[in-house]
């Protein structure tokens, strides 16, 4: 399967450098192309998430003071507990309309600096934790769509244990969180509570692998198709059976630098694949500083230039080791719709932390994962340096929105690196108009899919070519350089048969993932992809 891979991508990077040369039109496209969507959301957002309506949730800290944009009617927020402000009259929250690049702004009640969350089964935002009085807060938001007045809610129900620089996983039945970690807190959680009077669970990864600066916080989380988590905490790794509270595998220390925050690597784990009925499972981990960048920030020293990759199913798994294109702290990775990773933003030196790193890196790579012989892309730079709270999260046409980086305690408009409130969006190289051709359109697809469903689709592209895909995403929550919950499953699709009559339109047979380890209930984007170019996303349901 992987030497399939390899060919398929060596033609069609040929095929696609090919096409730049002898087209006289703007081979820049060829490294992407970036636009700004937005000149001031009014807020810095330190978390993201994108909403089954093609919303953003923009949200940052609640203790800096005055935003740059008001709450509405005149409302204000009064709030005995809060450091900066007892009554503020700003938001600190934010929804982006992803269509129409306008904002509306939201009540959120206490500190959510540095918190976690995740979407549920039915498309509800469960967030958790933050900072101060917000600590052991839990919070929601059902989301709506351009028009609607959605808002936060602030539950009664409390975490056990305050949650900062956590990390959440939405587990099999779609409705139950895992909350894993934060500073000083070596243990988890769920929410909601599984019995009365549940509390939390040790977690010796975590004790064991505090370091001075931490190096543990935001545990990069996966849950596997055999229900258990990954979980990797500074250089070392495990399978967690949280069912029984039992470590079920131990996995060697990655080489290199220390990589969760603050040293600020990143990871994802790469699709599931339907055509070895999901049976592998890689994680890649890329990035880092070295250990005691974020005590010894004056020093600046380099960011780690490796990824890690590791197959955890093996029964002897060792890591793999590859150099990226440049060094790199706070860089987010993306799974792209075509199983492709992106990372983006970032800086080549320090760590996270106000002022802690320096030399942003406007330059995002794309990493091959098929093509150990071609593996990395350099593509187009651009202009906005995305820092230390900054975000990425991908849309369903395919572009990567951008938004926040604060390397400040408060909001700095000027300055080296002044606090960001602009959006933007990168465009990857599939969306070249090259492209355009063989770039297919879902005409016809369920809103709703169960688990095994065998469902159709109907597509229309100008140009039939090539292997042809249905990918289903997550739609994960992004915070300090990983996105929680990010999955990507490649589902098992029949040929595409020409419709009757109708010329440039086929259908396709299509089955959904069989049990729900694989894909939690809830929303995903359904990408259809021919021969490695994605057409716009639809979202699904699966119940």
């Amino acid at each position: 399967m992987q030497t399939q891979f390899k060919m398929l991508t060596f033609w069609r990077t040929l095929a696609m450098a090919s096409w730049c040369m002898l087209q006289l039109m703007s081979c820049t496209d060829a490294q992407g192309t970036w636009e700004q969507l937005l000149n001031n959301a009014g807020i810095s957002s330190m978390h993201t998430a994108i909403t089954h309506y093609n919303t953003a949730i923009l949200l940052d800290r609640t203790n800096i003071g005055e935003s740059e944009i008001d709450l509405p009617d005149g409302g204000c927020r009064e709030n005995d507990d809060e450091l900066a402000l007892k009554k503020d009259c700003t938001a600190h929250s934010v929804m982006f309309d992803t269509n129409g690049n306008s904002v509306r702004a939201l009540w959120v009640q206490t500190d959510t600096w540095c918190s976690s969350g995740q979407f549920d089964a039915d498309g509800k935002m469960i967030q958790t934790g933050g900072d101060y009085e917000g600590i052991k807060k839990i919070r929601t938001l059902a989301p709506c769509g351009r028009n609607g007045d959605c808002d936060w809610v602030e539950t009664d129900d409390e975490l056990s244990e305050g949650r900062w620089y956590a990390t959440n996983q939405i587990l099999p039945d779609g409705k139950m969180q895992i909350v894993i970690g934060g500073r000083r807190a070596f243990s988890y959680e769920f929410v909601p509570k599984r019995k009365n009077n549940e509390g939390v669970f040790d977690l010796q990864l975590l004790e064991d692998t505090n370091s001075e600066s931490g190096d543990n916080m935001y545990p990069f989380v996966h849950l596997l198709p055999s229900g258990n988590l990954y979980i990797f905490a500074n250089r070392d790794s495990i399978i967690l059976n949280y069912k029984d509270d039992k470590v079920e595998k131990e996995f060697p220390r990655i080489p290199g630098e220390p990589r969760n925050y603050p040293s600020a690597g990143s990871s994802v784990m790469l699709p599931l694949d339907q055509a070895d009925d999901f049976s592998v499972v890689e994680v890649l981990v890329c990035g880092g500083a070295r250990d005691g960048a974020f005590k010894d920030y004056r020093e600046q020293y380099p960011a780690s230039k490796t990824c890690g990759r590791i197959v955890v199913t093996d029964d002897d798994p060792e890591w793999a080791m590859e150099d990226m294109p440049m060094r790199r702290t706070m860089g987010d990775m993306l799974l792209l719709p075509n199983g492709e990773v992106l990372i983006i933003n970032g800086a080549e030196k320090g760590s996270q932390g106000w002022g802690k790193a320096s030399d942003p890196i406007l330059t995002p790579v794309k990493y091959a994962t098929y093509n150990a012989d071609n593996r990395w892309q350099t593509l187009a730079a651009g202009d906005i340096p995305r820092v230390y709270h900054s975000t990425a999260n991908l849309l369903v046409d395919g572009r990567i929105l951008l938004a926040g980086s604060n390397t400040h305690q408060y909001y700095t408009l000027n300055g080296d690196l002044p606090t960001e409130l602009r959006i933007d969006a990168f465009s990857p190289p599939y969306l070249a108009a090259g492209y355009d051709d063989k770039r297919p359109a879902i005409t016809d697809s369920p809103a709703t899919i169960g688990y095994g469903d065998t469902f159709e689709i109907t597509f229309t592209a100008t140009e039939r070519i090539g292997d042809f895909e249905v990918n289903i995403e997550s739609s994960p929550f992004v915070t300090h350089s990983y996105a929680m919950g990010q999955r990507l499953v490649r589902l098992k699709v029949t040929t595409p048969v020409a419709a009757a009559n109708v010329e440039g339109t086929y259908t396709v047979q299509v089955t959904a993932p069989p049990y729900a380890e694989l894909a939690p209930p809830g929303y995903y984007m359904l990408w259809p992809v021919q021969d490695w170019i994605p057409g716009t996303a639809v979202w699904v349901k699966i119940a």
